[in-house]
């Protein structure tokens, strides 16, 4: 037998293919991928949109994505955040549902990418240059795109239309004012559905804008009288500090047998209690004010509302009352007229 000769290399030489090799390797990990320069590398520009984004972090990658996928339609597709916020909690409530029949629920109809631009955009792919930056590949299917925003747009236009056909003795009551306002809210959401259908290249005719239906909420309120009894007034001070928040938020006082009614009871009571302080007797009036918004026809409390223990204080009882008085009027003023109106916002449905 032959002897076998072992082939020996210098040290150095194998250094030197061994950071080759290492280099190539790292090299063909991290190659970067056609569709970070031309995401339509990848899909194809007839049947999908697509966009990249980047940041530092896949998190930031992704929202950039999005948010350029949206900026592709060329529109502004934003809609009020508390607009959609109302909207998102009418849809989670089932509130949607019970004004719109068969609504499109699956899973990717509500599921809400990123930015809440774009229902049904997808994230397929992401790369780490491992230089700091990520890059992100967002996807809208137009097809499937168009689909599910027709579908939202004939769930809400059906909604509405359910919201504002009622008889005319239910229009100018505060259920009436409600269903208006609710479907002011679809009616937004609509027109920006309705955008984005239009760049898909299916628009939709015919849709008419949130400030219609608030609008018509408006000429409702207006048209809604709110009647005022109290009792224990002083020179009806408290009654104009109630009337002035009422109609500030644009309702009729007073009118004839009105439905809607404020109940108002007021509680005074006197002391007298001698003070070192003054060297005097002090006359103390303490008051507690009780209203309730009432609906006569349906004989039903809405709205309760409550002052405790006011207290003032005067050398004589007349000036007391007159203290004690002025203390509620300004709380009144203060507060009842925000409390009402987070009344009326809580009307919409999913609130």
């Amino acid at each position: 037998m032959f002897p076998v000769k072992t082939l020996s290399l210098p040290k150095a030489c194998l250094s030197l293919l061994c950071l080759f090799l290492i280099s190539v390797t790292v090299t063909a990990q991290a190659a970067q991928p056609g569709w970070v320069t031309n995401p339509y590398t990848r899909f194809n520009r007839q049947v999908y949109l697509a966009a990249v984004g980047s940041g530092v972090s896949r998190a930031a990658a992704e929202r950039d994505a999005i948010g350029r996928l949206a900026a592709t339609f060329g529109v502004d597709i934003h809609v009020d955040e508390t607009i959609r916020e109302s909207y998102r909690e009418i849809t989670r409530s089932g509130a949607a549902a019970v004004w719109a029949h068969h609504v499109y629920l699956d899973s990717e109809t509500r599921a809400v990418v990123g930015m809440d631009n774009l229902i049904g955009a997808e994230l397929v792919d992401f790369w780490n240059d491992g230089r700091g930056s990520v890059f992100a590949l967002a996807v809208l299917n137009r097809a499937r795109a168009i689909q599910i925003y027709s579908e939202l747009v004939r769930a809400n236009s059906e909604a509405i239309n359910n919201l504002v056909d009622m008889p005319a003795a239910r229009r100018n009551t505060l259920e009436g004012f409600s269903r208006y306002q609710l479907a002011a809210v679809f009616a937004d959401m609509n027109i920006s559905y309705g955008t984005v259908l239009s760049v898909l290249g299916a628009p939709v005719q015919g849709l008419r804008r949130g400030e219609y239906f608030r609008r018509e909420a408006r000429e409702i309120r207006g048209a809604i009288p709110i009647g005022i009894n109290v009792r224990n007034d002083r020179d009806g001070r408290i009654r104009d500090a109630f009337a002035a928040a009422i109609s500030g938020l644009g309702f009729r006082i007073g009118g004839s047998g009105p439905r809607y009614v404020l109940d108002v009871d007021i509680s005074l009571t006197v002391d007298q209690r001698f003070s070192v302080h003054h060297d005097a007797w002090i006359t103390w009036a303490y008051k507690t004010l009780r209203a309730e918004l009432k609906d006569t026809a349906a004989g039903t409390v809405l709205l309760p509302y409550s002052i405790h223990n006011i207290r003032e204080g005067h050398t004589n009882q007349a000036g007391a009352e007159d203290w004690v008085f002025r203390r509620a009027v300004e709380t009144i003023n203060r507060e009842y007229g925000s409390l009402l109106s987070e009344y009326l916002s809580s009307l919409l449905p999913g609130r």
